[in-house]
Parts: structure tokens; C-alpha cells; sequence
């Protein structure tokens, strides 16, 4: 597919960093994402997009969960998730790596039985139903759309210093204002699917990043990770932090190895068919 895969987002991506793509693949647990993938419907033989494939690790386990004869495409905005991708997890015919805007038509990989979107439209709170919209048209009558994403997401937690209680949710709204982020993204799943005229829609909801009691190293790197960016990108906020930025990342990773603290995010999963008579 010549001259398709040079297609460059112009967003600036809110987590973007020289660790970014290590975080997203350090951060993929197979279990988690297979009991995810079971859900929605994953088997044998599919046709699957998985539209914004990040560092290629969920593509991977997905590949694996539609083999012996199925065949997968990854998509995302960015060259360097791309290339890590295609370095760590290509080289199979029936896994492809692609550069693309998914605000811009999808048309040209032609239909897929199903289509995976995982924590994407949380970057996307202008330009989701546009995504929406060309991802439908990505997927064959009677095929299924996955939506995942998370809800409140960054700002459920106990027990906060108060000033960090403060802060928090004025990052999360400058990462909103600033950045096109949504942090509540999970909420609008549903609509979406009933937006789009799809059929048997079906909502899950379960906790991600439930922690409490001794950190994972991976969970502590994850969160340290996402706060730290969005808290890099609010600089002039963060300074307003008593102390300031550098007390806030203190305060910060304090918290989180605090075996007292108690933090998680609610998931929402919801499926569709797109109907046989489009």
C-alpha cells in the first residue's frame, strides 16, 4: 500500500517522551488483555485492526489469540511506536504495521471482522466521532467494534496530601483544555455504538490500575510515568505547587509507594455489531 503508511498525526500527544513507548509496552499485561480481548468476542481465523497499536505488544497478543489463520493490522499516529513495533513484533505476514491518522480514512486496509480501540479516544475529546465514524466504515456488515477506555481517569485516590488533592484535578483539566485530552472518555463508549446505529451493544465494567498495598514495579513506573508528563506539560501549574514542581514529583512517587494508599480507575469495555444491512 504504497504512500499509505507516511500519514503523520498533527495533535501533540499529552504522554509523548523518549520512554513513552516503553512505558505503553511495559505497562501491557497479557493476562489482563486476553480476558479483555475473550470478551469481546477474539477467536480464531478474524480479520482484526487494532487502531492505535502503540508499541505493538497488544497486537501481538492479539495475533496470537486469532491464529492459526487470522490476520492482524496495527495502526497509531506515531513513527517511533511504529518502528518499535515493527522491530519487536512484525516480521509475520499475517501481522502489518501501519503509520496513520485514524482522523483520516481508513478505507484503504480494507474491511476487518473486528475492530480493537484501546485507550485511544482519551486522547481525542474533539475528533473522537470523526475516528468513530472512519473506523466504521473499516468494518464488514455484522463485524464488531471494541471501545476501551478509561473513566475519572488520574483522580481517584486516598488518601491525598491536600495539596496534591488540589492540584490534580487542574492538571487533569489543563491536560483537557490544553492537549485534547478526555477524562471521560469511558462514559461516552456507549454512545458512540448508539450513535453509529450498531446492534447487540454490550457494556463491562471493570477496575484497571487497582493498587493497594505493595507496588509493581511496572504499576509504580506507569503511573510515575503518566502524572510526570502531564505534570511536565502543566509546568507553570505544577510551580504553583507548595515547594514546587520538584516537591510535587517528592510528594508524588511518596504516595505511590505508600502501601496505605488505595488508587484505581474504572474501565469501560463496550461492544457492537455494525448491522448486516449496511
Amino acid at each position: 500500500m504504497p504512500g499509505k503508511n507516511n500519514i503523520s498525526c498533527s495533535q501533540d500527544y499529552l504522554m509523548e517522551s523518549e520512554d513513552e513507548v516503553i512505558r505503553l509496552d511495559i505497562k501491557t499485561d497479557p493476562i489482563t488483555l486476553r480476558k479483555q480481548a475473550l470478551w469481546c468476542g477474539v477467536k480464531p481465523g478474524m480479520r482484526i485492526l487494532d487502531a492505535g497499536c502503540g508499541s505493538g505488544k497488544t497486537t501481538m497478543l492479539l495475533h496470537e489469540m486469532i491464529q492459526s489463520n487470522g490476520n492482524i493490522v496495527g495502526v497509531d499516529y506515531s513513527e517511533a511506536h511504529i518502528k518499535f513495533a515493527e522491530k519487536n513484533y512484525g516480521g509475520k505476514k499475517s501481522i502489518q504495521f501501519y503509520l496513520h491518522d485514524m482522523r483520516k480514512s481508513m478505507e484503504w486496509l480494507g474491511e476487518f471482522d473486528l475492530v480493537w480501540v484501546r485507550f485511544i479516544l482519551e486522547y481525542y475529546r474533539e475528533g473522537a466521532t470523526k475516528i468513530i465514524s472512519n473506523l466504521v466504515k473499516s468494518i464488514k456488515p455484522g463485524g464488531c467494534l471494541c471501545l476501551l477506555d478509561l473513566d475519572y481517569n488520574c483522580l481517584i485516590h486516598h488518601e491525598l496530601p491536600e495539596a496534591m488533592a488540589k492540584i490534580l484535578p487542574e492538571i487533569m483539566s489543563f491536560a483537557e483544555e490544553k492537549y485534547n485530552f478526555d477524562t471521560l472518555a469511558g462514559r461516552k463508549l456507549y454512545s458512540f455504538l448508539y450513535d453509529a446505529g450498531f446492534e447487540n451493544i454490550e457494556v463491562e465494567l471493570m477496575a484497571h490500575n487497582l493498587i493497594y498495598g505493595a507496588i509493581k514495579d511496572k504499576d509504580k513506573f506507569n503511573l510515575l510515568k503518566k502524572v510526570e508528563m502531564a505534570a511536565k506539560r502543566a509546568e507553570k501549574l505544577v510551580n504553583s505547587y507548595p515547594g514546587g514542581h520538584g516537591k510535587f514529583l517528592v510528594d508524588l512517587e511518596k504516595y505511590i509507594i505508600d502501601p496505605r494508599r488505595f488508587t484505581y480507575t474504572p474501565l469501560l469495555l463496550c461492544k457492537g455489531n455494525r448491522p448486516l444491512s449496511d
